[in-house]
C-alpha cells in the first residue's frame, strides 16, 4: 500500500488508501500523455465495488491485480463496477472483467446513444470532433486526422451495461452514491458521490491539472461546452467533497477545483473574443491567435490530435459567446464565420 500521492507521483503502481475501505488504483495508460487511470476500489460486505474500470490492456490487468493484492484484496471479489463514462480507459476493462469474473456493470444512461454508434461504425475515430473541425474551418487537419488509427479499436472491447443509470441514490450495503449526470465530457458522464464519507468520485469532470476535453465522442452535442460549464455549477449545489479525480492524485476540495475550472472557461472566453477584435474569423483562425495547455504552446507547436482538441475547444467557447448575444455566426458553405456583436470594441 502506497503512501498519499503527490502531483508527480500519482501514477506510479499500487494501491492508496483514502480512508478506511476505499483505495486509489492507478492503472497504465501506455503512449497516452494521460500516464494512467484511476480506478477507485470501495469495499462492501459482499465483496468490492470498483469505479471506472481502466483500459482493457494485459499491463492493465496485471496491475490492477497486484494493487489489489497490496490492500488485501483479491480480483474475483469484484462485484459491481460503475463507470463514469465510454472511453476506453474508462469501460473497455470493466467488460472485460465482466466477462471474467461476473461483475455487473453501470453506466450513465445518457451513453446510451454514443454506445449504440460505437456498435454501428466500429470505430472510435471521433466523427463528431471531425465535423466540428471542418465546421471551424480546419478541413486539412480533419482530412489528416480522418485516416489515423486512435490506437486499434477492437468493437467487442463495448459492450451494453447491465444497467443504465439516472440521477439519483444507490443504495450499496453501508454506502450510499449520489449519481449525477454531468453533461460535457461525453453526454453521458456522470459522477459518484459518497456525501456521508466526504467524497467525489469525479471521472474525468474535475480534473485537479488539467481540463478535460469537451465532447469527445461519437455522438451529437449541441452545446458542449455550456453543457459541461452547467454542470461544474451543478457540483457547487452538493457539500464540498474530496475531489477524487480519473487522472491526477486525490486533491481536499472539488468546489475548490471548480472554481479554478469555471475561471479558466471566463479568461479563455474573454480571450477568445479579443481574439475576434474587428475581423469576421472561423474558429480555426481563433484557435491559432491562443496558446494552449498550462505551457502556453503555440497552435503550431501542437500536433495533429492537440490541434483539433484546440480548435473543437475554440469553437466550443466562440458558440457559448454565440449564445450570450456577444458574437453572431453565419455559415459560409459548412465554416461558421464569427463576428462580434459590439464590432470589437474593448
Amino acid at each position: 500500500m502506497t503512501a498519499p500521492a503527490r502531483r508527480g507521483q500519482w501514477a506510479e503502481p499500487g494501491a492508496e488508501l483514502i480512508q478506511s475501505g476505499v483505495h486509489r488504483v492507478p492503472l497504465p495508460l501506455p503512449g497516452d500523455g494521460l500516464r494512467a487511470v484511476n480506478v477507485y476500489l470501495l469495499e462492501e460486505d459482499d465483496g468490492i465495488i470498483m469505479i471506472d474500470g481502466g483500459w482493457a490492456l494485459p499491463q492493465s490487468r496485471r496491475a490492477l491485480e497486484e494493487a489489489m493484492a497490496s490492500a488485501g484484496y483479491d480480483l474475483g471479489q469484484i462485484t459491481k463496477i460503475f463507470v463514469t463514462h465510454i472511453h476506453r480507459d474508462h469501460y473497455t476493462q470493466a467488460v472485460a472483467l465482466r466477462r471474467l469474473l461476473g461483475s455487473r456493470v453501470y453506466l450513465g444512461a445518457g451513453e446510451r446513444q454514443g454506445l449504440e454508434l460505437l456498435g454501428e461504425v466500429r470505430s472510435d475515430v471521433p466523427v463528431t470532433s471531425l465535423r466540428v473541425l471542418r465546421r471551424g474551418g480546419a478541413g486539412d487537419l480533419a482530412d489528416r486526422l480522418s485516416g489515423v488509427d486512435h490506437g486499434g479499436f477492437t468493437a467487442s472491447d463495448w459492450e451494453a451495461p447491465d444497467g443504465w443509470l439516472s440521477a439519483g441514490v444507490l443504495k450499496l450495503g453501508r454506502r450510499a452514491l449520489h449519481v449525477i449526470p454531468t453533461p460535457g465530457h461525453t453526454k453521458g458522464h456522470v459522477v459518484y458521490l459518497d456525501e456521508a464519507a466526504g467524497l467525489l468520485f469525479a471521472g474525468d469532470h474535475v480534473l485537479p491539472h488539467i481540463t478535460p476535453s469537451i465532447g469527445f465522442e461519437l455522438g451529437e452535442s449541441e452545446r458542449p461546452l455550456a453543457d459541461y460549464l452547467d454542470s461544474l455549477r451543478l457540483m457547487t449545489r452538493f457539500a464540498d467533497a474530496r475531489l477524487l479525480p480519473a487522472h491526477g492524485p486525490v486533491t481536499d476540495s472539488a468546489h475548490a477545483r471548480v472554481a479554478e475550472l469555471l475561471a479558466h472557461h471566463d479568461v479563455r472566453l474573454a480571450q477568445a473574443l479579443r481574439a475576434l477584435g474587428t475581423r469576421t474569423l472561423d474558429g480555426y483562425a481563433v484557435a491559432r491567435q491562443l496558446t494552449w495547455t498550462r505551457r502556453e504552446v503555440p497552435f503550431a507547436g501542437l500536433d495533429d490530435f492537440n490541434q483539433m482538441l484546440a480548435v473543437n475547444e475554440t469553437v466550443a467557447h466562440l458558440d457559448v459567446l454565440v449564445a450570450r448575444g456577444q458574437v453572431i455566426v453565419a455559415l459560409d458553405g459548412e465554416v461558421g464565420r464569427y463576428t462580434r456583436v459590439d464590432g470589437g470594441a474593448e
